[in-house]
This record gives structure tokens, sequence and C-alpha cells, in this order.
């Protein structure tokens, strides 16, 4: 190498594309490609090339930090594949009619929310929820007969249909599972429980019918910011006299507090005083009882007398 000159080494760029309308974002190495958001793409997935579109502009990114290795964009996209992917969209729907009305005449207890076609493979992905395992033998052969392709039947929980359908959450923006988040944590209604919330299962479910996903999000941080609350129930010294503990303000660290008299107050933490506990007393030890002798229940032989 000749002193002074440097070797410059060329940086991947990361690029964030979306395979559906208001989809989840993948990330993707866009390579030597110079995109722009809104751009159709052709990508490598693992169920081959996918058609998808630029939603996120190219950025720089450490490839040692990168968590694993990302799929390359294959292609710009041209006239054929929006022609093609026109093409799936319509054998997606037919294949999703076609399906239904054979589920309802066969009785599978089955439900039906998806379709795939794979982008450069002759083949149909079904997806279904079911509360027990189904036997769509009869279905495959009626499907591949009657659309002349590979077919899949994949059985999937109802946490991951709300996930692949999308939609809106109560509180206005889209859902987590389809915005984010790539797998599920456990759920638990002590989450709710922690943070203060309303037990009420229409509050505090999701569209899957399932505990939200966002109750496990400030769960570490409200079960931190807890440590040094009194417990409910708990009686204090608060500036307005004695009182019971009723509520948490967890963010505010206050409590409410409810006086003998009735009325309630929230209470800062630096303002109450706990109550000390009485010394509990030493119970005597237990007198050791003796072990009671057993009864000689052999019967006395008695000697007659000599006549």
């Amino acid at each position: 190498m000749t002193p002074g000159k440097k070797i410059f080494k060329k940086m991947k760029k990361i690029v964030g594309i979306c395979f559906k309308n208001q989809g989840k974002v993948y990330d993707f190495d866009s390579g030597a490609f110079v995109l722009r958001k809104g751009d159709p793409v052709i990508v490598e997935t693992k169920q081959g090339l996918g058609f998808g579109t630029v939603v996120v502009p190219p950025a720089p990114y450490d490839e040692k930090k990168s968590s694993r290795p990302l799929k390359k964009v294959f292609r710009l996209a041209n006239e054929s594949d929006f022609t093609q992917q026109k093409r799936d969209e319509n054998i997606q729907e037919r294949a999703h009619k076609f399906c239904q009305k054979c589920i309802d005449e066969l009785g599978l207890k089955m439900n039906l929310f998806s379709v795939e076609k794979s982008f450069n493979m002759n083949k149909l992905t079904f997806y279904f929820t079911s509360e027990g395992r189904v036997d769509f033998r009869q279905l495959v052969k009626k499907l591949v007969r009657e659309l002349n392709s590979r077919v899949e039947m994949r059985q999937m929980g109802i946490r991951n249909q709300a996930k692949m359908c999308g939609g809106v959450g109560r509180c206005g923006r889209e859902i987590c599972c389809s915005a984010f988040m790539e797998k599920f944590d456990p759920v638990s209604i002590r989450m709710a429980k922690e943070q203060c919330l309303s037990l009420n299962p229409t509050k505090i479910s999701g569209q899957c019918g399932r505990l939200m996903c966002c109750l496990t999000f400030e769960y570490d941080t409200y079960k931190e910011y807890k440590k040094g609350f009194p417990k409910k129930g708990k009686f204090v010294t608060a500036p307005g006299g004695r009182g019971k503990v009723v509520r948490h303000n967890i963010i505010g660290r206050k409590v409410a507090v409810r006086y003998e008299n009735g009325n309630e107050a929230e209470v800062g933490l630096g303002d109450i005083k706990y109550e000390k506990k009485e010394p509990a007393r030493k119970k005597e030890p237990a007198r050791r009882k003796e072990p009671m002798r057993k009864k000689d229940t052999k019967k006395k032989r008695h000697r007659g007398k000599n006549a």
C-alpha cells in the first residue's frame, strides 16, 4: 500500500420496504440501487422474490451492529412486474371466494382470513384460524383441481390473524403487532393491576380478544416506580390525620388516603408516615408431651388353687 493513501470501504445502506398498504415495514439492503420513497422494487424473501414499495429512504448502517444479515433488493420493478402483481391479486381474490365456498360445503369449522400467492412461484398459501385440529384433505384436493397450483394450508393463532390483517387500536393508532412487533410476549392481568388500569375486559383487550400487547411496554417501569409505595389497605398518618390507602398515583408519586371521617385526599409520598408495627409477642415453647405407655393387652393367667 502506498504511504498516505487511504482505502475507503463502501458503506452499506438500509431501506424500508412494505409489501401491503399500511403493512409492516421490513428492512433490506439497498445495494447499489439509488432508491427513493415510493419506488416499486423486487426483493429477495424466504418464499422467493416479492413485490414491494419503498416507504423509508435508504440510510447508512453498520453491518457489525446488525443482529442478522439483511436480504437484498433484487432489482427495480418494471411494467411486466406490475402486470403480474395485478394478475396475482385477481387469483388471490378468486381463490379466497372458492375456498370459502368449499369450506361451507364441507362443513369445516375454520375461519379463512387471507390468501397469498408467491410472486415467482405457482403456489397459494391459505391462512385460517380454528379452535381445534381440522381435517382439510378433501378441501386441498378441490383447491388443487380448481386452481391448478400448489396449495399450502397454514393454521394461525388469533393474535397472528390480527397481525396479518392489521387495524386501528382504541388509542387511534395502528395496532402494535401489525406496525412493528416481531414476536408476541406473554401478557397477564397482573400487568394491568400494576399499572392501575381498569380490569374491564372490553377496555384492556385488543382486536384479537386477548389482552393488549402494549400492557408489557411499561410494565417494568411501573414496577420500578411502585417501589416505596404503601400497600392498598394499609393505615398511614397524613397531614389530614390517620387514614387508609385506597389508590396509587404512580406517575405523580402520590397516594389517595381515605380518612376516618370519610373524606379522601391525594398525598405525596414524602408527606405520609407509616405506622410502626407492634412487636410480635414471643410464643412460649410448647411442652413436649410424654409418649403414652402401651397397655399390656396380654391376659394374665391365674393359676388355680389346689383343692
